[in-house]
């Protein structure tokens, strides 16, 4: 049975095996740029680890590893145009680096090469693979959608925004394990358990996200620090700081996330100074360690041997810091 690392080094060779540039070259060289840039590549080490974990075969995966990937990285480029994030994993963004047409046209491309991956390797529960692949896909449009609505919305909810970063976030990760583990023939109960998990880590590692966008090293989190400020995201700190503060601090929040200055550096400082008075960061970690110990729950749960799970514990302790 392969470790974490073993997997990682898996989907490393998976990838560089793989031939992303075709013509034409405008539409294939950003394809290939976002496919090779890295990143953790998280969903298809947890696609693999599922699949491991009940027993299946490697090389049956190896499409729908790439599938998966590829389908993250179509959402990411046309997520950075609609945000216009000028970084990525530390590199320009497509839209900067080509211009917003490629992006979109590279983006399209994308989501049908990740369709033609997943249906590379046939298998007897694939009409299951696909629908799960399918729903994951409109799922997450469905929580990008959310996402841009509540940038002009005033009343957003913590529980609408719990909702929305399900879509966006968790249910790629729970879809990539539950397709892992339907490749792999897994019993429906424990199937159903590890795409709990994969929801509940999912929402643990937003709202992480959530954290470093605010108090991330740039370097490190390979992209700018702030842009949920600047950006006037209803992030969850941004909900929880509205939640918990005063008459005052509300009006001053209100105010920044209705304001677009040139410069927004005052803008960004002022509202960490409010996150921090009223101990933000805090409350955001202790909603992050409510998720990752339901998600530990539902992994705990599924009825294989405790090594078999080993590879998905030590990715689960990386993803939040945890590795202690």
């Amino acid at each position: 049975m392969k470790t974490y690392q073993e997997i990682l080094e898996s989907v490393k060779s998976i990838f560089d095996q793989e031939c992303f540039v075709s013509a034409p070259q405008g539409l294939y060289e950003p394809i290939d740029y976002t496919l090779r840039l890295g990143g953790k590549r998280i969903r298809p080490v947890m696609l693999l680890a599922a699949n491991q974990m009940f027993g299946g075969n490697e090389e049956s995966v190896r499409y729908a590893a790439i599938g998966i990937e590829t389908f993250h990285n179509f959402t990411l480029l046309h997520d950075d145009l609609m945000d216009k994030s000028p970084i990525r994993r530390g590199k320009p963004t497509v839209y900067r680096k080509w211009n917003e047409n490629t992006a979109i046209l590279s983006g399209d491309t994308m989501f049908a090469m990740a369709w033609r991956y997943m249906l590379k390797e046939p298998h007897s529960n694939l009409q299951e693979i696909l629908n799960t692949f399918n729903e994951t896909a409109i799922g997450v449009c469905e929580g990008q959608q959310y996402d841009m609505e509540f940038e002009t919305r005033s009343d957003v909810t913590i529980p609408e925004y719990i909702e929305m970063i399900r879509l966006k976030t968790a249910v790629l990760l729970a879809g990539a394990l539950k397709i892992g583990a339907l490749y792999a023939s897994a019993p429906a109960d424990d199937t159903d358990k590890l795409y709990q998990f994969g929801i509940h880590l999912g929402l643990a590692f937003q709202l992480q996200d959530d954290l470093l966008d605010a108090y991330g090293d740039e370097k490190t989190f390979g992209k700018a620090t702030g842009s949920d400020i600047r950006d006037n995201k209803k992030t969850y700190l941004y909900l929880k700081a509205l939640e918990t503060a005063n008459d005052e601090q509300r009006a001053k929040l209100t105010a920044h996330f209705q304001s677009q200055p040139e410069d927004t550096t005052d803008k960004v400082n002022e509202v960490l100074a409010i996150y921090s008075t009223l101990n933000i960061r805090a409350q955001v970690e202790q909603a992050i360690d409510q998720e990752f110990e339901l998600a530990k729950q539902f992994l705990a749960e599924i009825h294989v041997d405790q090594e078999q799970k080993k590879p998905l514990q030590t990715l689960t302790q990386m993803l939040l810091g945890r590795e202690k």
